[in-house]
């Protein structure tokens, strides 16, 4: 079966979106998806990106992006609100997805949290509250505090660098890299042996 490891952190719209999609993508293919946690400022950090690359756009770009999002979110049928805090720290919340037992529900569950509820990822009671919610157990939120989940994150994070990652979301398939939620029918099509000529 091809798996698409699907690398996002929760501070980014478009892998919010991308999210609600991907496992319906890779089913269609006959696929299975590997979540991929990674720290998007670590990865901007490592690559000479501005950490926040949205808010030095110019402000035409800047509403272009924001009506395309609610277009997205609009086609996908899925519902979408810009938080009140952003950028946000999504630390915690990436170090609960490495601990968690069913890492999927807690992903889907935090980012509606984030882009839907306007909740506050980087508070640990709220993250707790996340956990509750969809059965697992609240004092997973201690374990982002154990060095090994701490150094578990920097090399996921490390490890999208040395493939190549440079935004969120990216979908790899087969060591192909496809970037942003717009670039998941390539996605599909690559985990049915659809090998692009890219050169």
């Amino acid at each position: 079966m091809a798996t698409v490891d699907f690398w996002f952190d929760y501070s980014s719209p478009y892998a919010y979106l991308g999210a609600t999609q991907i496992e319906a993508v890779a089913a269609r293919a006959g696929g299975d998806v590997r979540w991929r946690p990674m720290l998007l400022g670590g990865v901007f950090k490592a690559i000479g990106t501005p950490n926040v690359p949205l808010m030095l756009a110019g402000q035409a770009k800047q509403q272009h992006y924001g009506k395309d999002m609610l277009r997205w979110a609009a086609w996908w049928e899925v519902p979408f609100a810009w938080p009140t805090r952003f950028p946000m720290n999504t630390i915690k919340a990436l170090r609960v997805t490495l601990v968690s037992p069913d890492p999927a529900k807690f992903i889907h569950r935090a980012f509606k949290a984030y882009w839907v509820e306007d909740q506050d990822l980087a508070n640990a009671n709220v993250l707790a509250t996340l956990l509750s919610d969809i059965g697992q157990d609240p004092a997973l939120v201690a374990e982002t505090e154990n060095p090994t989940v701490k150094e578990r994150l920097i090399a996921e994070t490390n490890e999208a660098v040395r493939l190549g990652v440079f935004g969120a979301p990216t979908s790899v398939v087969d060591g192909e890299l496809f970037w942003g939620q717009d670039r998941l029918g390539f996605v599909e099509r690559a985990l049915q042996g659809w090998k692009p000529k890219t050169a």
